[in-house]
């Protein structure tokens, strides 16, 4: 570990501290191919894993070689629409270990932050779903829908850190399961960022991200804080 003692972890959501079952790429794919674009399920995770999803779908039509700007909207509100009922008979889950860190860095004195590119109505459905509260189970949600621009921009990052006072950037870890979380991380300038194999996205394509460290999942996150 590096040697500033970190005072924030960030967490992404989906794929990292709660498994809902893929649910919201798989309605993204779904959205898409509804549109009469032919997307693999494999290229909407490896493009839009961890991304504001509006983004998420600009990127995917440009990799296509679409700039339809009326198609890409079409496509997210049917998504947004179809992802409302998808989500209220869906199974969701902390990923196994993940309360337990949570509570453990909360006891160290460490400020627990969830962020993520879902809009704030989809990460609230989702915490209630857990049951998972606000300083208790963790200290802030920041979300796509409190900033101007989503990851790999650090400003969900910026904001943590503002919140609590945090100025040097080297005290924040952030760990998430896919490229753009570990771009958001470092370009935030955090001390330590971790990629972590329970989500979206495979050890290689993290990889290319080059994240501090690679773990099976967060349940062994102390095995970098010690």
């Amino acid at each position: 570990m590096k040697s500033n003692k970190i005072e924030m972890v960030v967490f992404d959501m989906a794929g990292t501290t709660i498994d809902e079952q893929n649910i919201v790429y798989k309605s993204l794919h779904k959205a898409i191919n509804k549109f009469g674009i032919d997307v693999s399920l494999e290229m909407v995770l490896r493009i839009g894993a961890g991304k504001e999803k509006f983004q998420a779908i600009n990127d995917i039509l440009k990799h296509l070689n679409s700039t339809d700007k009326n198609k890409a909207e079409s496509i997210f509100e049917y998504f947004k629409e179809i992802l409302d009922e998808q989500y209220l008979s869906a199974k969701v889950s902390p990923i196994e270990g993940v309360e337990e860190i949570f509570q453990k860095l909360k006891n160290d004195g460490i400020k627990v932050v969830l962020n993520t590119g879902y809009s704030s109505q989809v990460a609230n459905t989702l915490l209630d779903k857990l049951k998972w509260e606000k300083d208790v189970h963790y200290d802030a949600l920041i979300t796509a829908s409190d900033v101007i621009i989503g990851r790999p921009s650090p400003e969900m990052i910026v904001k943590a850190m503002e919140l609590f006072g945090i100025t040097d950037a080297s005290k924040v870890l952030k760990a998430g399961d896919s490229e753009i979380d570990i771009e958001e991380g470092k370009n935030a300038k955090c001390g330590i960022t971790i990629g972590v194999l329970s989500g979206a996205q495979t050890r290689s394509q993290l990889e290319e991200a080059k994240p501090d460290y690679i773990l099976d999942s967060l349940a062994s996150l102390y095995s970098v804080l010690n």
